[in-house]
């Protein structure tokens, strides 16, 4: 098991300088980063220092190991360094100390706010949105599957694949366009949900205050295409167990077909079920990005996008690094928890 964790994470490592190498350099060789800061405006003398302060005029391998040495959790750094990015760990040594902290995502071009700010001002949004998502496909794909399982061959089990490989099918985008209309414009009066919103709201009288009712659309949105996934897994996995010798033997002993389906069949129909949903919950985190800006939803994924169209390129590549850990991270844990959850599963 230790073994695994290892491979598991070294693997995870090497997953992130991936993804780091990949975001410096299709990002930081686009554009100007100094006319980005300081737009059309700038005298040239301005836009030089800003450049020498960003580090962009030095070659571009030393722009990239600068960028690693910022965005690393162990780097190298003088007490200059540290006072003016205002960095957060534990450094020792002299002039050029070493030191364990909280990775530096820099600032961002239009607020000069640190980007980790940003990020993690929007990240309790994307979160709770894909939670929510995530409940909302267990609470209704596992008895879907179970149901069609169950009723195989009737008009039950055919109505419910055929739903799944819509749900499946369908973009997510194109999904949040109908949602939003339908039920947050033209049934609104029935609905009382707006086709936008974030979980907090605020107005004269009551000031800021939750507003979960606007969590509704998104969340249903950004579950659908999990949800179609498990009900179809659900059913594949019962339909699999239900096979079993052991489940015939049940039978043959009078109990009956509601203990049998609860008791006996879904426990261990539902390991390869738990696991998938272990890795969907990362896949939400990422694919929540044109959920969270078709609603207007305060999270990464509109953060996101709106640092694209204001090209604010570090908010950008944050993102994008946060993202990725989150992936590494829960693929990780959907790993160790199917070991756990199926003692049959040998994870060496």
């Amino acid at each position: 098991m230790l073994n695994f964790l290892i491979k598991r994470i070294a693997y995870g490592i090497l997953v992130l300088i991936g993804v780091v190498v990949l975001v410096f350099f299709l990002f930081q060789g686009f554009g100007d980063p100094a006319r980005l800061v300081l737009g059309q405006s700038g005298d040239s003398a301005t836009i030089q220092n800003v450049r020498k302060e960003l580090a962009l005029d030095q070659p571009k391998w030393k722009q990239f190991v600068l960028y690693l040495n910022d965005v690393s959790p162990v780097s190298v750094n003088t007490q200059q360094e540290i006072n003016d990015k205002q960095l957060k760990g534990f450094f020792i040594g002299g002039k050029e100390k070493i030191g364990i902290k909280i990775p530096y995502l820099r600032r961002s071009y239009q607020t000069k706010q640190q980007v980790s700010e940003v990020l993690m001002d929007a990240l309790p949004g994307t979160i709770i949105l894909a939670f929510a998502a995530i409940v909302v496909a267990i609470v209704l794909g596992i008895p879907l599957g179970i149901l069609s399982a169950i009723k195989k061959g009737t008009w039950l089990d055919t109505s419910s694949v055929f739903a799944s490989v819509l749900g499946i099918s369908a973009p997510s985008f194109f999904i949040g366009i109908i949602v939003a209309y339908l039920f947050g414009f033209v049934l609104h009066k029935y609905t009382g949900l707006y086709m936008t919103g974030s979980l907090y709201e605020y107005d004269a009288i009551n000031g800021k205050h939750l507003a979960l009712q606007n969590l509704i659309l998104p969340a249903i949105t950004l579950g659908i295409r999990p949800l179609a996934i498990i009900v179809q897994l659900t059913r594949s996995t019962m339909l699999d167990v239900l096979n079993k010798d052991y489940i015939r033997t049940a039978f043959a002993k009078g109990l009956s077909k509601n203990a049998v389906v609860w008791k006996h069949a879904l426990p261990n129909a539902l390991n390869p079920v738990m696991t998938a949903v272990t890795g969907w919950f990362a896949e939400l985190l990422a694919g929540a990005f044109f959920v969270e800006y078709i609603f207007n939803w305060k999270g990464i994924g509109k953060t996101t996008v709106d640092a694209l169209d204001n090209l604010d390129f570090p908010v950008v590549m944050g993102s994008v690094l946060i993202t990725a850990a989150f992936f590494v991270a829960v693929n990780i844990l959907a790993d160790v928890l199917y070991g756990i959850i199926d003692p049959r599963i040998r994870i060496k």
